[in-house]
């Protein structure tokens, strides 16, 4: 095969929401022609752009910034209504707001609250990018952008959730896609089938997926991965998607 020599360089979400697919990939043949790494969605971004990976499960938001893109499998991390590990938490109403803090994690997150501000809530916050700790600066009439498996105990903690991609659906009418496999260069069609079939058997093995990964095999991630992410890169997703990146292109 052509990609036996080099490895393919991989950059993978490490969050919950990528267990599946990250268990099928270390558990098919396919991890043998592959460099599998995890990072933070910006992270994945970041490799992506400057050429540092070949293929990334990488926040949406960047593929306009591609040279080349090609979204190289229908699997992707998408929500058709609540999410619940995107969200903006508050202590006030979203009119009292005053500034937002934005999770430094993801791009995609960041620009779809900004969107939602601007077209669903009518809101017009003071914007922050925020650093490692600002989880404990979300309080008075500072509101925060929270993403990924640290989302799950701030539900319980404010008053005040937007989940962003219910917000999206309440909206547009339209799933969201918050990551999808996309590579910077052609693959081989060889490669790429090896690889969808390894995606699949992690989406047909979630269940041990969490086992496996998570440092507890809870029933709060069992139900997120079975129940509330959805996997799949239907026609409506890539309808969400192209209007997601039209309303960029309209607001940079």
């Amino acid at each position: 095969m052509e990609q036996t020599t080099d490895k393919i360089k991989v950059s993978v979400v490490s969050y919950a929401n990528s267990y599946p697919f990250i268990f099928g990939l270390k558990n098919h043949a396919v991890i043998d022609l592959i460099d599998l790494q995890l990072d933070t969605p910006a992270h994945c971004a970041k490799k992506l752009l400057s050429g540092e990976v070949e293929l990334g499960l990488v926040p949406v938001a960047i593929i306009p910034d591609l040279k080349e893109a090609h979204i190289i499998s229908d699997c992707c991390i998408g929500a058709d209504g609540a999410v619940e590990t995107v969200c903006l938490f508050s202590e006030v109403p979203l009119e009292e707001i005053e500034e937002v803090l934005l999770d430094y994690q993801s791009r995609t997150s960041v620009q779809l609250v900004q969107l939602l501000a601007q077209k669903h809530w009518k809101i017009t916050p003071k914007w922050k990018q925020a650093d490692a700790d600002f989880i404990e600066n979300i309080k008075g009439k500072t509101a925060g952008v929270v993403i990924g498996d640290r989302a799950f105990p701030l539900h319980e903690k404010f008053p005040v959730v937007k989940d962003l991609a219910q917000e999206w659906k309440d909206l547009t009418g339209l799933p969201f896609v918050f990551a999808c496999w996309v590579s910077n260069k052609p693959l081989s069609a060889e490669f790429v089938s090896e690889f969808q079939e390894a995606l699949n058997f992690g989406l047909n093995h979630k269940q041990e997926a969490i086992a496996s990964l998570a440092n507890d095999n809870n029933e709060t991630l069992v139900r997120y991965v079975e129940k509330v992410i959805s996997y799949k890169l239907d026609d409506k997703k890539l309808q969400a998607l192209k209007l997601f990146h039209e309303w960029l292109s309209k607001s940079s």
